[in-house]
C-alpha cells in the first residue's frame, strides 16, 4: 500500500501516453463535478473498509493473492477505453495482446505454437467450456473427477446434462488410480478430470497414472490446474508432483486461473485445448458484431460474449514485466511459497496442540488441532480460527473425511464423518518474511483458546 503515490504517477504517465495514440480526434471534454466525485470514492474506501485484510501477508486464508501493481495499473489504463474481446472490432488492440498472453500460457504447458484458447472471467467458466468440448466430442458419456476435486465439475456436469461420477481420493487427497482402473473398466466414460492442485488441500493427482489408463479407455483427459498450473515453473516440487506437472502437454484440455498465482485481478481464467481442431463446436455466424477483417474473433471460440479487454491487457503487461522463465523472479517467488508452506508444516509438526495432515505438494497447508475426537477437533479448530483472527491472523477451514484425517490422527474417536481443521494458503512470497509473526499469532490464538476454556474437554 506504500508504494500507491509512485502507483498513481506511473498511471499518470501511462494516461498521457494513451491520450497521444487518439490526438488527432476532436477534443471531447465530458463535465464532472470533481467535488462530488472525491467525496464518493472516498465513501467507497470507508465501505471497504469492511473486508479481510487480503493484501496483508497475516492474511493465509483463502486463495487471494493480491495482484501485482502493473497489472492493476495496466486494468486502469485499459478501462479508459474500455475495450470489449469479443469482437475485434470491439477490442483490436487488447485482443491481439490476449492472443500473445494465452500463447504465453499455452507455452507453460508445451503448447504455445499449436493450441485454442482464450481468457474467461475466471475457472468455473473455463471448466464448463472444457467439459462443453468433452460433450460434444464424447456425447452421452460420463465424466469423472476425483472425490476432492472442485464441486464445479459435479455442478457444471449438471448443467451441460452430462452424467457425472466422483472417484474415491486417498490419504492425501488424491485421485486412487486403482478406483479409476475399476471404474473406466466398467465402460461409458468419457472425460476423466485431473486435478493438479486442490482448492482444499493443493493436492496434485497423479496425472501420468490418469493419461495412461484414460488412453486405455478411449477417454478424454481434461486437467483442472486453475490453482496449480503455474507451479509448472517452480523448481522445487517433490519428483511425483513433477512428474504431474510435466504430463499435462499430453492432456486434451487445460484450465490455469491467472487471477490467482499469475497475480491479476478477478477475474482471469484461461481455457486451453491442445487441438485447436475442436474450434470447429464454437462455430457459429453473428454478422452484426463480426464486420472487419478476415482473422478470427476471439468470440468465435469463446461461450462468452462480452469479455473485457482490460484482463488481458493486464495479463499482458504482467507477463512483459515478470517472464515466465525457470529461473526467473516469478518462478522464484513460486517455490519460495512452497518453501514456506514446508516451513510452516515441519513448526506444526513440533506443537503439542497441532496435527498437520500431510506435507504441502503445493503451498497449501492443511491441520488438526488436537482433540480425542472428531467432533473436538472440529470445535477447537473454529476457535483458534476465531481466536487468530482478533489477533488480526486469518487462517481457513476445511473438513476432510476420515480416509484423510486418520493416517495422521489414528487414535482419534470417530463421531463425526467428517473433521473440520485449519488451512492456510502461503501464497504470497511476503509469507516467508512474515512466518514468524505468523507463527507467534498462531501460537497465542491456541494458547486463548485453552486457557478461555473454549477448548474441547474430550
Amino acid at each position: 500500500m506504500a508504494s500507491e503515490p509512485f502507483s498513481v504517477d506511473a498511471l499518470a504517465g501511462a494516461l498521457r501516453r494513451l491520450e497521444d495514440g487518439f490526438a488527432g480526434l476532436p477534443r471531447s471534454e465530458v463535465e464532472a463535478d470533481d467535488t462530488r466525485l472525491r467525496d464518493v470514492l472516498r465513501k467507497t474506501a470507508e465501505r471497504l473498509h469492511d473486508n479481510y485484510p487480503y493484501h496483508h501477508p497475516l492474511y493465509v486464508g483463502q486463495m487471494l493473492k493480491p495482484p501485482h501493481p502493473v497489472a492493476r495499473l495496466a486494468y486502469g489504463l485499459a478501462m479508459t477505453l474500455n475495450p470489449n474481446n469479443h469482437a475485434l472490432d470491439g477490442g483490436r488492440a487488447s485482443s491481439a495482446l490476449e492472443r500473445e498472453a494465452v500463447a504465453e500460457l499455452a507455452g507453460l504447458f508445451g503448447w504455445r505454437d499449436r493450441h485454442l484458447g482464450h481468457l474467461t472471467g475466471g475457472g468455473t467458466m473455463a471448466n464448463l467450456e472444457a467439459l462443453w468440448i468433452a460433450r460434444e466430442t464424447h456425447p452421452g458419456r460420463t465424466v469423472l473427477a476425483s472425490s476432492q476435486a472442485h464441486y464445479t465439475h459435479e455442478r457444471l456436469s449438471a448443467v451441460l446434462g452430462i452424467p457425472f461420477e466422483a472417484v474415491p481420493s486417498d490419504e492425501r487427497g488424491r485421485m486412487d488410480p486403482q478406483a479409476l482402473s475399476r471404474r473406466l473398466a466398467r465402460g461409458g466414460v468419457g472425460t476423466v478430470v485431473a486435478t493438479l492442485g486442490a482448492t482444499a488441500t493443493g493436492a496434485v493427482d497423479p496425472l501420468p497414472a490418469i493419461l495412461e489408463l484414460a488412453g486405455e479407455h478411449g477417454a478424454r483427459v481434461h486437467v483442472d490446474a486453475a490453482y496449480g498450473g503455474y507451479f509448472t515453473l517452480a523448481g522445487n516440487l517433490a519428483t511425483p508432483v513433477r512428474a504431474a506437472f510435466d504430463a499435462v502437454a499430453r492432456a486434451d484440455s487445460v484450465v490455469i486461473d491467472p487471477h490467482k498465482h499469475g497475480l491479476q485481478p478477478y477475474g482471469c481464467g484461461c481455457v486451453l485445448f491442445r487441438d485447436p481442431a475442436v474450434g470447429r463446436h464454437y462455430r457459429h455466424d453473428s454478422p452484426y458484431t463480426y464486420f472487419t477483417g478476415d482473422s478470427l474473433h476471439l468470440g468465435e471460440i469463446s461461450l462468452e460474449c462480452s469479455r473485457p479487454g482490460a484482463a488481458a491487457v493486464a495479463l499482458w503487461a504482467t507477463q512483459q514485466l515478470l517472464p515466465y522463465e525457470r529461473d526467473g523472479v516469478f518462478a522464484r517467488d513460486l517455490a519460495q511459497c512452497r518453501d514456506t508452506a514446508l516451513a510452516l508444516h515441519g513448526r506444526l509438526e513440533t506443537h503439542s496442540s497441532f496435527v498437520p495432515l500431510f506435507a504441502p505438494e503445493l503451498d497449501i497447508v492443511v491441520w488438526v488441532v488436537g482433540a480425542r475426537s472428531a467432533s473436538g477437533a472440529s470445535q477447537q479448530a473454529r476457535a483458534v480460527f476465531d481466536a487468530g483472527a482478533r489477533r488480526d491472523l486469518h487462517l481457513a477451514l476445511a473438513s476432510f473425511p476420515r480416509v484423510m484425517v486418520q493416517p495422521a490422527v489414528p487414535g482419534l474417536v470417530w463421531d463425526a464423518e467428517t473433521v473440520t481443521c485449519l488451512r492456510a494458503c502461503v501464497m504470497k512470497p511476503e509469507h516467508a518474511a512474515w512466518l514468524d509473526p505468523i507463527w507467534e499469532r498462531l501460537v497465542a490464538a491456541v494458547a486463548d483458546v485453552e486457557n478461555s476454556g473454549e477448548a474441547s474437554s474430550d
